[in-house]
Order: structure tokens, then sequence, then C-alpha cells
């Protein structure tokens, strides 16, 4: 996609490597926005790895191979991006930004029949499907939503974050943190996991993909197929897990989350005034592709996606009391 970064060394602020500043802008010949590229990846209102600022500026925290990274994405102009990074990762990261904020996204061929989905199409061009490159960062906290409700996942996060993650570098807002790699979070200890109101089954999913960690992030030069078959060799690791992976490390915008506690529903009756159920989704969102989630999350920020207010609810389980 036509982008043309412009990177510029900012001075040191402090003796700290931490806290040398690398600055990045970044321009497109179509409209973009940081926010809704983002959003998927923040998990709760408390997530430690990510914050906004009154402004509208985002900080946010990855690990990279080389190494941890604080980055604050600024919306500068309706095709503009400004970026700064701080730590050993500073470097690659930048390198994966047009990635993140949706610059590698194509919406071509995406033609939507549907008034809704047309109208939501027009009014919201600058909806881009982003992408970290970053696997673990995405499996683990997938991982902790399986069919629990997600006030309980959220706050799994925090803790196990909290407790495992290191402190963001740079001058990142307080209390932001780093998640671990993958080899704390194959240690961590059981009763850690019980802690954090994590049962058996989740902890010990987590645990095995630490353990291929390696293999996993591999999945980011796969095409989606096999990609999808990597992840799911994971015991524990279904379709839905898959496809929320592949959304947010990948930028899949065909990944739709089949098995989600409601989505099926909230698909039915936005477009055809009925409930559907996973099967019935899939059949109806077909001719969608490769765009289906792209059709799932213009939904979301348009703001048309009817939520139906009965029906069943997720319990929030406490699994410490077990």
């Amino acid at each position: 996609m036509p982008c043309a970064p412009v990177t510029t060394p900012v001075a040191p602020s402090s003796a700290s490597s931490s806290r040398v500043a690398v600055d990045i802008v970044l321009t497109s010949e179509h409209p973009l926005s940081v926010r809704y590229s983002l959003s998927p990846h923040r998990r709760g209102a408390g997530d430690p790895t990510h914050r906004v600022d009154t402004d509208g500026s985002i900080w946010r925290t990855a690990r990279f191979p080389t190494g941890p990274v604080t980055y604050r994405i600024r919306q500068a102009g309706r095709t503009e991006v400004t970026c700064e990074a701080w730590g050993p990762g500073a470097a690659e990261f930048l390198d994966s930004l047009p990635g993140l904020v949706g610059l590698e996204d194509d919406a071509s061929g995406f033609e939507p029949e549907h008034r809704l989905l047309a109208e939501a199409h027009r009014r919201f061009p600058h909806l881009r499907i982003g992408r970290t490159g970053r696997v673990m960062e995405a499996l683990v906290p997938a991982i902790l939503e399986q069919k629990v409700h997600g006030i309980a996942a959220f706050a799994s996060w925090r803790y196990l974050l909290s407790t495992f993650g290191e402190p963001a570098p740079g001058p990142a807002p307080r209390g932001m943190r780093v998640p671990p790699p993958s080899e704390v979070w194959r240690r961590i200890p059981s009763w850690e996991f019980h802690r954090a109101n994590v049962d058996p089954k989740r902890s010990k999913t987590i645990v095995r993909s630490a353990q291929l960690a390696d293999k996993l992030e591999q999945i980011t030069t796969m095409g989606r197929e096999d990609a999808e078959r990597r992840l799911r060799v994971v015991p524990g690791v279904g379709a839905w897990t898959a496809a929320e992976v592949m959304q947010r490390a990948l930028g899949d915008t065909d990944a739709l989350s089949v098995g989600d506690y409601h989505l099926a529903s909230v698909i039915g009756w936005t477009l055809t005034g009925a409930p559907m159920d996973d099967e019935a989704m899939v059949e109806y969102l077909a001719p969608l592709r490769p765009h289906r989630y792209r059709a799932v999350r213009l939904l979301e920020v348009s703001g048309t996606a009817v939520r139906p207010k009965f029906g069943p609810r997720t319990q929030v389980t406490d699994h410490r009391l077990h």
C-alpha cells in the first residue's frame, strides 16, 4: 500500500537507553484511523499494555526478538500518523508500524450488497485492519477469553501482566507492563494461574503454546490455511481462538470468530432481523470472502450491530473458589 515513512531520531531524554526515542511519520494515500486499527488489541479498560491519552494518542507495549518496546502513536491527520518508540525493540517495532496501523490492508474487491454493510463501508473508509506480527501476544489473551466472561478474562490478563510482565521502557504511563517472553509463560506455576482465576484447561493451553512459541510465531509468514492449521496443532486452540489470533497478529480480513458466544446472533439480528447459529452465519457471510472479518468490524465501529438484550448471558466464574 502507498506510504511514505520518514524517520527522525530524537535526542536522548536521559542517560538511560530505554528513554532514547525514535520518531517516525507515516503518510498514506488513503484515510486511516489509528483508533480503529488498534482498538481490537486492547483487553479491557485496565489493560497494562494499552493506554489512551486525553489527546487521543495511544500508548502500547510489545515484545520483539530484539527486546521490549513502548510506543506512542498519534493521529496527525486523516492520512498521517506519528509514532515515538522507546526500548531495545524500538527499531524492530518501527519496521512493523505500517502493518500495525493498516497501511498494508487492501479493501479492494470488498463490495457488500447488504444496505447496512454498504453504508458502513461508505461512512468508514478509514477503517483498516492492522497486524501486530506478534503471535503469542495475541494468543495468550485469546486463550484467557475462552468460554468465560470478558470481565474475568481481562482481570486475569491484568494479574498475570502485573505479576510476570516487566515495566514498560521509556516514559510510559504509570503501571504499563510488557508481556513476558514465552520462556516465562511456560514456567508460571499452576498456583499463580489459579490466583489469576484461570482454570487448569486454559492454563495448560497457555503453557503448551509457550513451549511451541517459536513454531507458532512462524505463522506470520504463512498463508491463512497453513497458519490456522499450525495454531490448531496446540491442544486447546480451536477455530475461535485461531481466528482471534489471526485477526490481530496477521491482520486476516477473513478470519471469522466461529464459536463466539454472541457473534452469530448479532450477525443474524443485524443483517436479517432474526437470530442465527454458527452454521447459518458461515453460510450467510460466504459471499463476502475474503472480507468477513472486515464486515464484522464495520458493523462494530459503525454502531449498527444489533445486540439483543434477551437470551443467555456468560456467567462470571471465579475458579479461585474451586
